[in-house]
């Protein structure tokens, strides 16, 4: 096959699952303009249109409608079969995409990616951090990471964590001035700072846990973020309560910047898990990937 012909349909694809040239440009490593010039030549080369294209909008033709469900199967057979033939290098190679949570990329992922690197430095990481609710397979990642309540459907998955310890906190200068409170009831009179889900849009509701028990309350927020560092920022500035992962909380209780609050009220988040397409035929890569985000 004209070379040529066969990288301009490898680039058709990729942008219409992008859905922009733009992001496909991202994906692939190249121009906008490279791609633009990719597709007028794969269009003229064939005699037709593809692609319908305006300044808001891209979209397949009829024609590139049907060229696409005849070249994704063929595509994921060629992505199957050099799988396959990594498997028998001595040393696994290539690029492993994951996307993950902001708390488990900085807390799982990277401390374990050390060692992956040290033994197959031949290995790229791209570590896409998105604390919202991602389709990893139409946006070409290897896997993802997140809490067990929030994996999609049909995919295999592996746990690479313990629960998640939470824990309440403030700021010394905020206690002093609006008092500590002590049962999740008393939260009813301080500022509290509250996380707004980034998929969802939905308002994160406050949890507590003792004895077993499980219960939900409304409190005050009155500061609202959808990024958990953020949260941990405005609690050490002295905004409010927040309740943080314990993780990103413990070197500012160590140093005295914040005080944990409610104790022994402070619930868990579900294990995390790295799941991935169970249609897809792991690279040596990633399976060296899966093996170290294993490890605790």
């Amino acid at each position: 096959m004209d070379r040529e012909l066969w990288s301009g349909l490898a680039v058709f694809v990729e942008i219409a699952e992008a859905g922009s040239f733009a992001k496909a440009a991202t994906r692939l490593g190249l121009s906008r303009s490279a791609l633009s010039h990719a597709m007028r030549t794969l269009e003229a080369k064939l005699g037709v249109r593809l692609l319908d294209r305006t300044t808001r909008s891209l979209a397949p033709t009829s024609a590139g409608e049907d060229l696409l469900l005849r070249l994704r199967p063929a595509m994921a057979a060629v992505e199957e079969g050099l799988g396959v033939l990594d498997l028998a290098r001595d040393r696994p190679r290539g690029r492993v995409r994951v996307n993950a949570h902001r708390p488990a990329a900085i807390h799982i992922v990277l401390p374990r990616l050390a060692v992956l690197a040290r033994i197959y430095p031949e290995i790229m990481v791209e570590l896409v951090v998105n604390d919202g609710l991602v389709d990893i397979v139409a946006e070409r990642f290897d896997c993802g990471v997140r809490h067990e309540e929030e994996l999609q459907g049909d995919m295999i998955s592996v746990r690479i964590s313990d629960p998640v310890p939470l824990i309440f906190v403030a700021s010394p200068a905020y206690l002093a001035e609006q008092g500590r409170p002590i049962e999740p009831d008393d939260l009813a009179r301080h500022r509290c700072i509250s996380y707004r889900h980034t998929s969802s849009g939905a308002l994160h509701r406050w949890e507590f846990e003792r004895d077993g028990a499980l219960i939900e309350r409304t409190v005050p927020s009155t500061f609202i973020t959808n990024d958990v560092d953020v949260m941990r920022d405005a609690a050490l500035a002295g905004i409010g309560v927040s309740c943080l992962i314990d993780q990103q909380a413990a070197p500012h209780i160590a140093s005295g910047e914040l005080v944990e609050v409610l104790s022994g009220w402070a619930p868990a988040l579900p294990p995390n898990h790295l799941y991935y397409p169970s249609r897809r035929q792991p690279s040596a890569a990633f399976q060296a990937f899966i093996s170290a985000m294993r490890a605790q």
